[in-house]
């Protein structure tokens, strides 16, 4: 990366050649009082459509920032479309999860309500936040979506008829996953969802369900139990390292 601009910053707005663009408050804020930015300070940017920009810091206000794209330094490219369906943990966990997910690539964050999850609220704006700050400083030019909270029951009744389901099963019933993903390198890229279930498991009506949906390929991610934060991220690295961009 150009030392020049050591700053990356994600915004919702479309960007092409010369725009101007004003950050809002907090990204001002962060500009010019906490990274001490200066006029003709070079910050890159990203939207998750247009590539990564990079432009030059023309005004400097107490509460609004005035940056001029100058170039596009890198061409959006096609992200993996893997979603993590995973039930809602504490805090500190949560958000561990949307950080290292979005480092690991996931294309979606999903919340899913199953019989033994505990906790019953998510914020799906701090999970965004998390996310952002994650793309942000690893060089990711997409920002995953974050869905909101849905029921299991919910969740497959209306399940994609083309996406297929690592479903990681803590009674070591499935195969170890990357035998099991293995066997999907010869075939057109598709795209997957990697279930991982509340503390204590899926219960066996969850589990039975998810064995038998036609889309479901039961996994092990071997012997040790792991805490659901820690699963996520070997099945996303598994998932990665077989069917990803790894």
């Amino acid at each position: 990366m150009n030392d020049k601009a050591n700053i990356r910053l994600y915004i919702e707005e479309s960007l092409s050649q010369g725009m101007s663009i004003t950050f809002d408050k907090d990204q001002s804020h962060y500009l010019a009082n906490v990274m001490r930015s200066k006029l003709g300070s070079e910050i890159a940017i990203f939207n998750g459509q247009d590539g990564e920009w990079i432009g030059e810091i023309t005004d400097i206000q107490k509460r609004a920032v005035t940056l001029q794209l100058n170039e596009r330094r890198r061409e959006q490219a096609t992200e993996p479309d893997v979603w993590l369906v995973f039930a809602p943990i504490k805090k500190a966990r949560i958000d561990f999860i949307a950080q290292k997910a979005t480092e690991l690539g996931a294309s979606l964050l999903l919340p899913i309500y199953t019989r033994r999850t505990i906790v019953d609220r998510v914020k799906t704006d701090r999970l965004h936040a998390n996310a952002v700050e994650a793309a942000e400083q690893c060089e990711r030019l997409t920002v995953p979506t974050i869905g909101e909270p849905v029921k299991f029951e919910k969740l497959m009744a209306d399940w994609p008829a083309d996406r297929r389901i690592m479903f990681c099963d803590e009674t070591l019933s499935g195969k170890p996953a990357h035998t099991a993903l293995s066997n999907f390198t010869k075939v057109p890229k598709e795209p997957w969802a990697i279930f991982i279930g509340p503390e204590g498991g899926f219960d066996d009506s969850e589990r039975s369900f998810l064995h038998n949906h036609k889309n479901a390929v039961p996994v092990s991610l071997g012997p040790r139990i792991m805490r659901a934060d820690t699963a996520a991220m070997a099945a996303l690295s598994l998932w990665q390292s077989a069917l990803g961009d790894w």
